[in-house]
């Protein structure tokens, strides 16, 4: 049974490998505009890292009108992909 979903837009695709679900929402979903700063980022994964690792949670909040339950669901799912995800070789397929 597929662990991972792709939760862009009720897109509900699932996939046994988390690195099959992060090139998925990488090359198959539009790229978004941060709304803190503008910057083009690939939508899932990639959207949510580039949030935390380079806003505080306050511009996050401020910017997407977010609750902290938002964020903590976020978090949780950067934290769960990041315990188990190989970024190398997803960085590598998505180049390729």
């Amino acid at each position: 049974m597929a662990r991972w979903e792709c939760g862009i837009e009720g897109d509900g695709a699932t996939f046994d490998r988390v690195e099959d679900l992060i090139v998925h929402q990488a090359t198959e979903h539009e790229r978004i505009d941060c709304k803190v700063c503008g910057a083009v980022v690939p939508d899932g994964y990639f959207a949510i890292r580039h949030a935390f690792e380079e806003h505080s949670r306050a511009e996050y909040v401020r910017a997407y009108d977010a609750s902290a339950a938002d964020v903590r669901r976020r978090e949780n799912v950067k934290e769960d992909i990041e315990e188990v995800a190989d970024i190398r070789e997803v960085v590598d397929r998505i180049d390729n």
